[in-house]
């Protein structure tokens, strides 16, 4: 290191950046990017060697790599190529996703300017196909869970997706009937309902756990949309649910 190289203080580092001092400590913390000097005070000071480390780190999140996998690629244990290779499928994945959307939308477009009104089945295929991508999911999924839940639906096939969407609403009806009935969460009638409104869900998530917490944190924060636009489910019958599986152990 140059006895004149410039140093900076994580404030400036902040600021210069534009991420927060948060970030830097986290970095700090978790091992990714720990600054070369501290001060006598006990700052943290960054040097050019930091600078470079901190732009190889943004540039892989820009990416959408999570910091695990850019742990790995930094530290060596997995190969920045085979990453790249990696998170290019899913980027090609997700690309192809949005094609079929592009090509969706511009048959019902096509529909509306004869003057049609296009059919609940277009609409609502349409509506499937915008979830997959939509800005509002990307809040809860990561770039390699939007990539996989593309390719889930692609393995799915839509007439299982649709007999899936087709199933809720009766099931739906069915634990609303249950929870009116005073049916004990812990009884076989509600362990059934359980069983199978968990299987419905793992149709979605595909028992990966990043995809099923994401799924659950949205939910949970568009609840009341949810019910308006989509029918449900209430929190009440997510509770029944929950306290019927909770029975079965």
């Amino acid at each position: 290191m140059s006895e004149h190289e410039k140093l900076y203080r994580v404030g400036q580092l902040a600021e210069l950046t534009g991420l927060t001092v948060r970030t830097l400590h986290h970095y700090d913390e978790i091992g990714l990017l720990s600054p070369s000097r501290r001060s006598g005070a006990g700052y943290r000071l960054y040097g050019g060697e930091d600078v470079t480390r901190l732009y190889e780190i943004l540039a892989l999140r820009q990416l959408g790599l999570s910091l695990d996998q850019i742990s790995d690629a930094i530290h060596g244990e997995t190969s920045l190529e085979a990453m790249l290779v990696a998170h290019a499928d899913h980027v090609d994945a997700q690309l192809a996703a949005m094609q079929k959307l592009q090509t969706h939308m511009a048959t019902v477009l096509a529909t509306v300017r004869r003057s049609h009104r296009p059919t609940d089945t277009d609409l609502l295929d349409l509506i499937r196909k915008v979830m997959t991508v939509d800005a509002r999911v990307e809040n809860y999924f990561d770039a390699d869970q939007l990539a996989a839940l593309a390719v889930r639906r692609e393995q799915l096939g839509e007439d299982q997706i649709r007999a899936v969407e087709n199933r809720w609403p009766s099931l739906i009806a069915e634990v609303d009937a249950a929870i009116a009935a005073g049916t004990d969460p812990a009884s076989d009638e509600a362990g059934a309902l359980a069983t199978e409104w968990m299987g419905l869900l793992e149709q979605f998530h595909g028992g990966d756990p990043g995809l099923r917490d994401g799924m659950y944190r949205m939910q949970e924060e568009n609840t009341e949309e949810i019910q308006k636009n989509f029918g449900g489910p209430t929190p009440e019958q997510i509770d029944f649910i929950r306290r019927a599986n909770d029975s079965r152990g």
